[in-house]
């Protein structure tokens, strides 16, 4: 007999925004004298450039097209090239060298916390190698996290990774933000260690979350039961203050949310080498 989650109380039905998603870079319109338009022509700009060197468009250690060849591809004036460009250097993609050109740094170099970084990878369609280096930086930080929230003796917190359950139970079936009652789970988890650099830790890594809720729950439309009662477990433990438990419990969840994302990137692979027969 199949289990199911019993929803807990005092969870809210409020929703997390869904952030906007990049678009596609526009040619400047003539004459406009818009510096909030500039800034979005720049980061628009930046996004595409970044998202093509995730994939392996220009691969590391190439050197870019020339400025007059990407401002013509692009439509865009050297100024929005320019800023896209010290956008994509302070994220440590590319470095320009005088009388060389502009060159993409290797990828041991790139800023991989960055949350723009990140999501090009996502976007880019990520490897599986991409994916377990993820899980690995997750590893090593939540099952511990969750063992010090079952330590701590803040209610506050215990309530917020409560009503965050709440709401993953009531979206399982794609009813709402799936992924963003899931992201306030694990981060009200990191919240509830007490730990300052930890929770500023959750900060850098709330992307790389994101990525794997994305993968692990096909596009965050459903979530398995099962994965579900495994968040269940381990807001449990945090509530009795069961550290060990806490910390198994996490684990697990960790290792079978990575057998999830193998299977979606799996799946997704023969799919796209099955397209071109059909």
């Amino acid at each position: 007999m199949e289990r199911t989650a019993k929803p807990l109380r005092g969870a809210t039905t409020e929703r997390r925004p869904t952030p906007p998603r990049a678009i596609a870079v526009g040619s400047v319109r003539p004459g406009r004298d818009d510096s909030a338009f500039e800034r979005n022509l720049h980061s628009q700009l930046a996004g595409r450039l970044g998202r093509d060197i995730v994939a392996g468009v220009y691969p590391p250690g190439s050197l870019l097209p020339s400025a007059t060849e990407m401002c013509a591809r692009f439509s865009v004036s050297r100024t929005a090239l320019r800023e896209a460009y010290s956008r994509l250097s302070a994220k440590a993609l590319i470095v320009a060298r005088p009388k060389i050109g502009t060159r993409v740094r290797p990828n041991t170099d790139w800023n991989l916390l960055d949350p723009e970084v990140l999501a090009w990878h996502l976007q880019a369609r990520p490897t599986e190698h991409f994916v377990d280096d993820l899980f690995v930086l997750r590893q090593m930080v939540e099952p511990a996290a969750a063992a010090l929230a079952a330590s701590s003796r803040s209610r506050a917190t215990v309530e917020r990774i409560a009503e965050a359950y709440g709401r993953m139970d009531r979206f399982k079936n794609g009813a709402g933000d799936l992924i963003g009652a899931d992201l306030d789970f694990h981060m009200g988890i990191l919240e509830a260690t007490e730990n300052p650099f930890l929770a500023a830790l959750g900060g850098l890594i709330q992307t790389a979350l994101e990525c794997t809720f994305q993968l692990s729950w096909q596009g965050a439309a459903r979530i398995q039961d099962d994965r579900l009662l495994q968040h269940r477990g381990i807001f449990e433990a945090i509530r009795d203050r069961a550290p060990e438990l806490a910390r198994d419990r996490m684990a697990e969840l960790l290792r079978d949310s990575i057998g999830d994302v193998r299977e979606f990137l799996r799946q997704r692979g023969e799919a796209a080498e099955s397209a071109p027969a059909r």
